[in-house]
Parts: C-alpha cells; structure tokens; sequence
C-alpha cells in the first residue's frame, strides 16, 4: 500500500468518525441542563416550585413575628400534614418542610417528631432496648418530650376557565396552636394567583 493510498484511508476514517458523532449528537434525544432553583417558574398555572418557595417563605417571615416565637422562649412545635383542598396534587410536607427548616435555622423553634415520623421514633427507642445494647448507654424510654404548639394548615383553589384565558387562585391559610390551652397563637393566609392566556 502506498504512502498516498494510507493517507486517503486515514481521511476517510476519520470523516466517519466526524460523521458519526455528529449523528450521535444530533439524535441523542432531549437535554437536560441545570437551572437555577430560585428562579420564577412559569411552564404551567399549576401550583410550581415558584409558589411552593413564595408561600413557605412568606409563613416563615410572619410565624418567626409571632409573640410565643419572638419572646425568645424557644418554644417546642410540631407540624401536622397541610390539608390539600385544591383539585391537583401538591406534596404539602414539602411546605412545612421547607418551613421548618427555616424555623430551626433561625434559632427560635425546636421541633419534636410529628405524627409521621412518630412511628419512625418509637422503633428506634424499642430498638436500643434491645439485649444487643448496653442499656446504661441507650437511650431510655419515657423521656420524650411532647410539643406545646402545633402548626396547621391547608390549601384550596378556586379556578375560572373561559376559552382564551385560565385564571387560578391558590389560597394557603395556616396556624400555631397552643396545645395545651386549644389558644390559636398565631395564623397567616398568603394568596397566588396564576393566569394563562392561549
């Protein structure tokens, strides 16, 4: 094989492979890439993460000026499931979740497990009363400490539908109860509303 022949192969070899990745590349199906997750979100009118972030920013700021919570006694607090009274799905403990993070970050609010995780709590206190542990360094039971206020919640939705636009309206109303008295300590309503135009 000639010198000239070799270098002709060697081209063509390597415009195949240019070729087939730029094929490759183009079918590759759909990209994904990172956004930035603080940024407003409008694919839908549906509830978003846009909302899901307002609305837990929003409750947190008004809680945290509640008096039980401003007076600095740190008061122990659990949170109950948000009620979803909307016609779409909405994961609501990702609501209180976020507020609850941000509560606790804010040095004012202790939390003690809430009803969900309660299960949870209660199988790892009988798991250290096991034989295999050294009961002087476990865990005893009885010495939970129960909440003195409890946060409540739910969210609706009100939807107007015409042929050329759709407007939907969501409402969050939630609120800090004294557990102990059955005295509302604290309560917020925070309202969105999404209107698309086809």
């Amino acid at each position: 094989m000639t010198r000239t022949s070799s270098f002709h192969i060697a081209r063509i070899a390597s415009l195949l492979s240019l070729a087939a990745a730029v094929a490759l590349a183009g079918c590759g199906g759909p990209k994904t890439r990172y956004g930035d997750a603080g940024s407003v979100e409008t694919v839908t009118n549906q509830f978003g993460s846009t909302d899901l972030q307002m609305l837990a920013e929003q409750m947190t700021q008004s809680m945290l000026q509640a008096p039980v919570i401003a007076s600095g006694n740190l008061p122990i607090v659990t949170t109950q499931e948000v009620k979803n009274k909307t016609s779409e799905y909405i994961d609501t403990r990702a609501i209180t979740n976020r507020m609850r993070s941000s509560l606790q970050k804010s040095g004012r609010v202790r939390f003690a497990v809430d009803q969900a995780e309660m299960q949870k709590q209660l199988d790892e206190l009988n798991r250290q009363q096991g034989e295999q542990y050294d009961q002087d360094k476990s865990v005893q039971q009885g010495r939970m400490v129960g909440a003195g206020y409890r946060v409540t919640g739910e969210i609706t939705s009100i939807v107007k539908e015409t042929k050329n636009v759709k407007d939907v309206y969501y409402q969050l109303f939630m609120s800090l109860t004294n557990i102990q008295t059955g005295i509302e300590e604290w309560s917020e309503t925070k309202d969105i509303r999404k209107t698309t135009e086809r």
